[in-house]
């Protein structure tokens, strides 16, 4: 009897009879059943462990189902139901199934209980993930799915290795927390490393904010969600309460929210902010506590909300007016009021607002990091804090909404996306809201319970007065707040412009003295003798080789022209002379018998006489003697 089935391989296979759908609600209707029978199944699966096989004398488990894997998946499904009704209306089936095969994996990451399931859902989530990058179909997209993808490449490659060696050493591949003291080894360190290019950590995180801005539109809204998060639930799993991941959150944090002040294209400016807050998770990892690893889970369950709801929100924008740099944009909140409303639900989540998500859970990781008497990334998450709300709640708005120049846009509609995504937006605005209001059902999800309360005096009055400042300062710079036409290259310009004059370095120092030297040897002792061999295999070619072959033709031609003449002269003597002879006898015989041929009866009437004559002569004569 089948008791549980995995919610990740409901989506997978189920993907597979879309292109089989009949077009229009019934396929529709199929699209948002798949997220919402995989949206049951976590919530009906009972915590405990299924799918246990052997390989290789070692245990692989695709169905740990704990707290942690549940709070996670649930909201793994809850948004994937959310984006299919944003991004109904994409045509392409490959699409669909390409973003169904990543939430899958993502899906079956969270359940694997093994380092070996684990690393194989890890690289099914990164290869479907990269279509949805090329289906926007242009030079961009195509250039930033393949730097995209040789980024987790070798990211994959390098979480194998740990894997690996992290076998050999400790002879087990179950995924649980890791030994962590100090460094790590080299087995946890490189396993730490392929987590962290997936988190988007500082140096490593170029190919976020590279390959989320070129996705496809609804596409754009499930990279928000599951790559950077199932990296933060393999970071909980494995290396909570790791004391390096506290710097390296703070520093994150702090990072990314500069490069997205200052960043102009709306999906890109996002996507920093995704790495930001994906810094604070990572605080609250570091940290360890209870309440720390609650907030990060907390964070990461809002976040995936917030962003969704802003990456839906920007894309309509797009969807609408065909524009996505914020120097582009403006003068709409007439022609897109409830987008515009749907950008502050987000924008607010997003800054911590009371009332809002992000006011759930970004509390909690402070709390935790004030209780550690941890000043300084206290300091750094709180300056990242403003950072987000001035970029966010107060830049993006302005910029896109309103503006200084009034007659930006005017030849745009005045007209709101179509239902299917103000439904998406709708849903995702809500559920920032009911999660703000009601934190405890949050709460009730997290791995430690979340006994925690966000609305006390001291946390309200604090972030009021965080984003009463931020907005006084955003209010004194206004005049200078200008949109711009620039890529903000992070360490991706090791890849994308380094690597260029990494080249033409290489082949001046290098390879163009290497090809001097190589041509002055090479050439007399390889090349001139060569030509000489070659020269003289021509001349046997030709006056031996096609000597032979012209006089076999020449021969052979001067046989053919005999032998045909032959055939003609017994055509002509033998054979038509047969033909002839026989059909003159034939012709002579036909004219004596026609001479019989008188139509008068006693002539019929003697010529048998005489036969009968004839044969009683021959029957006496021949037969009887």
């Amino acid at each position: 009897m089948i008791n549980w089935v995995h919610p990740g391989l409901i989506v997978i296979i189920g993907s597979l009879l879309i292109p089989f759908m009949p077009k229009g609600k019934i396929k529709q209707g199929y699209l948002l059943l798949l997220p919402l029978l995989a949206f049951i199944s976590v919530v009906l699966t009972p915590e405990g462990t299924y799918g246990v096989y052997t390989f290789l004398n070692e245990q692989v488990v695709f169905g740990r189902v704990d707290k942690l894997a549940k709070c996670f998946a649930f909201i793994f499904t809850l948004m994937l139901f959310i984006a299919m009704i944003y991004g109904m209306r994409q045509k392409e089936n490959g699409h669909h199934i390409a973003g169904f095969f990543y939430a899958g994996s993502a899906l079956g990451a969270v359940f694997a209980g093994d380092l070996l399931s684990f690393l194989c859902f890890w690289e099914i989530m990164a290869f479907a993930s990269v279509y949805l990058v090329t289906f926007n179909k242009n030079k961009r997209s195509y250039k930033a799915a393949y730097r995209y993808i040789l980024v987790h490449a070798t990211g994959g490659v390098i979480l194998m290795g740990g894997i690996l060696l992290y076998y050999f050493e400790n002879h087990t591949l179950a995924f649980n927390l890791m030994e962590f003291s100090g460094w790590p080894t080299l087995p946890t360190g490189l396993i730490l490393l392929g987590f962290a290019i997936n988190a988007g950590f500082p140096l490593l995180g170029g190919w976020l904010p590279d390959a989320y801005p070129e996705s496809t539109i609804p596409g754009g809204v499930l990279m928000a969600t599951f790559t950077t998060k199932t990296a933060v639930y393999a970071l909980v799993r494995g290396f909570a309460g790791a004391d390096i991941l506290i710097w390296i959150g703070a520093i994150m944090a702090l990072y990314a929210v500069a490069y997205a002040t200052v960043e102009s294209d709306m999906r890109k400016l996002f996507a920093h902010h995704i790495m930001s807050q994906i810094g604070y998770m990572v605080v609250g990892i570091g940290i360890g506590t209870k309440l720390a690893v609650d907030g990060a889970v907390a964070l990461g369950f809002t976040h995936i909300l917030y962003m969704g709801l802003l990456f839906m929100a920007s894309g309509s924008v797009i969807y609408v007016t065909g524009k996505r740099n914020l120097k582009d944009t403006g003068n709409l909140y007439k022609k897109m009021p409830i987008t515009l409303i749907f950008f502050m639900i987000g924008g607010f989540a997003l800054s911590g607002a009371p009332l809002f998500a992000g006011f759930a859970s970004k509390p909690m990781i402070l709390s935790a990091a004030a209780e550690q008497q941890l000043t300084i990334p206290w300091i750094l998450l709180m300056i990242a804090a403003a950072g987000t709300f001035l970029s966010t709640t107060l830049k993006m708005p302005y910029l896109v909404f309103f503006g200084k120049d009034k007659t930006k846009n005017l030849d745009v509609p005045k007209q709101e996306p179509p239902r299917n995504m103000m439904i998406g937006m709708t849903l995702a605005a809500i559920a920032c809201i009911v999660v703000g209001v009601w934190p405890q059902g949050l709460y009730s999800l997290l791995p430690y319970g979340g006994n925690y309360s966000p609305y006390t005096i001291d946390h309200v009055v604090w972030t009021v007065q965080l984003m009463l400042f931020t907005w006084f300062g955003f209010y004194l710079l206004l005049k200078m707040i200008k949109g711009k036409h620039m890529i903000n290259l992070d360490f991706d310009w090791i890849y994308r412009k380094g690597a260029k004059v990494f080249y033409q370095l290489v082949a001046k120092t290098i390879v163009t003295p290497v090809d001097t030297v190589v041509s002055t040897i090479y050439m007399p002792l390889f090349v001139r003798p060569g030509q000489w061999i070659a020269n003289k295999c021509f001349v046997f070619d030709y006056d031996v080789i096609d000597g032979v072959v012209r006089w076999v033709a020449r021969s052979a031609s001067s046989y053919s022209i005999w032998s045909s003449k032959q055939s003609l002269r017994f055509d002509q003597r033998i054979v038509d002379g047969l033909v002839n002879g026989v059909a003159g006898f034939m012709t002579g015989l036909a004219g004596v018998l026609r001479r019989f041929q008188t139509g008068m009866v006693r002539d019929y009437a003697f010529a048998v006489i005489i036969g009968l004559v004839v044969l009683v002569n021959i029957f006496f004569f021949v037969v009887i003697k």
